[in-house]
């Protein structure tokens, strides 16, 4: 599908808007959307335009939409298979074949494990249909209903016309979760950077991370959840937001203990000095309750990991690292490329968008020669996260917990980042990914990441999105997907728009909802829908239908009746992740002051008088409070602790039939910063870069954990309720 230059605005003064919506809508586009107050907003022509440029379909007049309009319906008798089908397991499913009308054709199934299986043709008779002045038939074409889960291809074979198609059964519905639903669960959430010990270099890693399981398992909980764990820039400066990727396949070598690679132990003593040196100077970082120093952080890391991998490995050593690659194939050796041409190049260089240099071009491959062992060092560090996260988990496991790690998958990568280079076939150009309009941040969101282009994953057999879910899931008990709804539409923002100019873009959910159920069923993963904010009513049920769990935040669910007061608690769902609060909010104690209040209108992000939000919000926690006392959770009268307040809204919690409970770490010691403003750059707030502290911004370090009342305190109160 060629590419159509959207940046500039074309001139749509005569365009007949019906037609204009007809092919939005035959495109997936919404042509209105509902804002935060409930009432439906049009989109502009311009951005309609704009959008479907995008999708590779020119709508500047009239003339281009109509001819727009025959293609779309031409299409699909264009291809002698659809570009990719997705089922459920055991469902009876019909697949259309496009030959010529007469032509014979045969329809077989290659399984995953090699076997070859002839699909039964139908008695179904489909009108034939003249495309390019050739007749064009359909033979309808039955898929067995006993095949198993996996991935399949299709194969249709005319005369000498051969065609190939993914063909995926995934699980009608996930049951990982089952054995939740019969006994709840309970975990800890964090942001693993933030979460430093003794042993840290100055940035919390992936054995804090061991120690943090090991340390809540002991207390009865059932998982940690971490924020995204993906990598970012291979060199510094790093973004600090874990939710704007470099990649959403691979892993952030930022968190990787130096001491817990098994070379160190036979460094020469003058290399292994200076690694001494380093960390001596990083850990003298956590002393800093302020702010995270990931930069120099990552500077003496990555010098230290220098070091470590020019020692030879053993025999052993290196066939595991071998085996580590060839399992990762293609995807890591392209992701290791972007990162050796990244070291020396920013992140506006004309490399990334000339055609000339992309994957697969004489120049590109010659680069890959030329940087092999560059290349080879960046699979490597890649090789050492993933021995460090296997270690996490098995730890996790050992202490009792039954999920384990949970990861936090973002939505997307950034503009600029190495997904946006490797699998730029894939995604759609001059659009970035964000959300309208809503009560948290009324100017809307504009996330800078590409999307996913329908139909360009569909035609790539859904593969980088396959891959991508693997290797999350590879040691791991679950997955959060921030932002599910994406998977049934996203808020595309023409490049030059501002982010309440933006459109809503379909997807084929039933494959995406349906792959995901499928690797999650393989890793024997719990599958977390983040599925707040706008939505229709059925995708809830749709996701829990598919064994998706969903997600409860206390401060945003309400009552029906009248949409004000807090909902009983005893009314949440029972496939949910519960929780008191979440990463875009101030941890409770903040938000019983009010801190976000005063932070958004100090940025800027109010679109009402200051006094107007802080007078709603205490109403608000007013009614919380009603519903706490009620509950007999706190005294009908005299002083009541902050602390005190922040338990009895997690008993509160307890008190829901939510398979899953989630506590805030910075909850559990009574931090009151906000990990992130949404809206905001980190020139006017540091966001992604506050250390865990204490009420008094002191660091907390994971060593003091198991000797801190109130963490104590508050998981165990947890952790009674729930086995109440």
């Amino acid at each position: 599908m060629p590419e159509t230059a959207i940046s500039a605005a074309p001139e749509i003064a005569d365009i007949n808007p019906e037609l204009l919506h007809r092919l939005a809508d035959r495109h997936g586009v919404r042509t209105v959307y509902q804002g935060w107050s409930g009432e439906p907003h049009d989109v502009a022509p311009e951005t309609l335009v704009k959008v479907l440029a995008a999708l590779g379909v020119a709508a500047h007049n009239n003339s281009l939409i109509e001819q727009a309009l025959i293609e779309a319906e031409l299409a699909p008798w264009r291809r002698m298979l659809p570009p990719a089908v997705v089922i459920p397991a055991g469902s009876p499913t019909a697949v259309p074949v496009h030959v010529p009308d007469g032509a014979p054709v045969r329809l077989t199934i290659v399984t995953e494990d090699g076997r070859e299986l002839e699909a039964r043709q139908q008695e179904v008779w489909v009108e034939p249909r003249e495309v390019d002045g050739v007749l064009i038939g359909q033979a309808t074409f039955e898929v067995p209903e006993v095949l198993e889960l996996g991935w399949h291809t299709l194969r249709a074979e005319s005369d000498d016309a051969i065609a190939e198609a993914a063909l995926v059964v995934v699980p009608a519905r996930l049951e990982t979760a089952a054995d939740l639903e019969s006994r709840r669960g309970w975990g800890l959430a964090t942001q693993l950077y933030s979460v430093r010990s003794r042993r840290s270099w100055g940035i919390g890693d992936f054995a804090d991370l061991a120690e943090l399981a090991a340390i809540a398992g002991a207390l009865g909980a059932d998982y940690v959840l971490v924020n995204p764990l993906h990598a970012a820039e291979p060199v510094p400066p790093v973004e600090p937001s874990p939710y704007s990727p470099s990649t959403r396949r691979f892993f952030n070598p930022l968190y990787i203990r130096v001491e817990a690679v098994p070379e160190l132990a036979y460094l020469r003593p003058k290399k292994r000095a200076q690694i001494d040196q380093l960390a001596e100077q990083a850990r003298e970082l956590n002393k800093d309750g302020e702010r995270l120093h990931r930069d120099q952080v990552y500077a003496e890391k990555l010098a230290a990991l220098e070091m470590l991998y020019h020692v030879p490995r053993t025999p052993s050593r290196q066939q595991a690292f071998e085996e580590f690659c060839r399992s990762a194939g293609r995807g890591l050796d392209d992701f290791a490329l972007w990162c050796a041409l990244r070291e020396d190049r920013t992140p506006d260089d004309p490399l990334w968008h000339d055609p000339a240099s992309a994957l697969g071009t004489p120049l590109a491959e010659g680069l890959r020669q030329q940087l092999a062992a560059r290349i080879d060092f960046h699979r490597w560090l890649q090789w050492i996260c993933d021995e460090q996260l296997e270690a996490a988990q098995e730890a996790a496991k050992r202490a009792g917990m039954r999920l384990g790690v949970v990861h936090d998958l973002a939505v997307g990568a950034d503009l600029s980042s190495a997904d946006a280079w490797t699998l730029q076939g894939v995604l759609a150009p001059g659009i970035s990914v964000g959300a309208p309009p809503d009560m948290y941040n009324q100017l809307g969101q504009d996330w800078h990441q590409p999307p996913w282009h329908p139909t360009r994953l569909a035609e790539a057999g859904y593969q980088p999105f396959r891959e991508m879910l693997s290797t999350v899931l590879r040691h791991a008990g679950g997955v959060r997907v921030d932002h599910i709804l994406g998977m049934f539409r996203l808020w595309w923002v023409p490049e030059g728009n501002s982010p309440r100019d933006g459109a809503y873009v379909r997807y084929d959910h039933d494959a995406l909802i349906g792959i995901l159920a499928l690797e999650a069923h393989r890793a024997g993963a719990v599958i977390i829908g983040e599925d707040l904010g706008v939505f229709e009513p059925w995708v809830r049920d749709y996701l829990a239908e598919r064994g998706i769990l969903g997600t409860s935040i206390l401060w945003f669910e309400y009552d029906e009746a009248d949409g004000e007061s807090p909902l009983p608690p005893e009314r949440y769902r029972l496939q949910a992740l519960s929780s008191v609060n979440t990463h875009d909010l101030p941890p409770t104690a903040g938000y019983l002051a009010g801190d976000h209040v005063d932070l958004r209108a100090r940025l800027g992000l109010l679109e009402r008088p200051v006094e107007e939000e802080r007078a709603e919000h205490e109403a608000s926690l007013e009614k919380m409070f009603v519903l706490l006392r009620e509950r007999g959770l706190l005294p009908g009268d005299g002083p009541v602790s902050e602390e005190q307040q922040v338990e009895a809204l997690h008993r509160l919690l307890a008190m829901s039939p939510s398979c899953l409970l989630g506590v805030a770490l910075v909850d559990a010691v009574g931090e009151r910063r906000v990990q992130n403003q949404p809206g905001t750059t980190s020139a006017l707030y540091p966001n992604w870069q506050v250390p865990l502290g204490d009420p008094h911004g002191r660091p907390v370090l994971i060593d003091q954990l198991e000797g801190n009342a109130r963490f104590n305190s508050l998981l165990a109160a947890v952790d009674e309720s729930v086995r109440e």
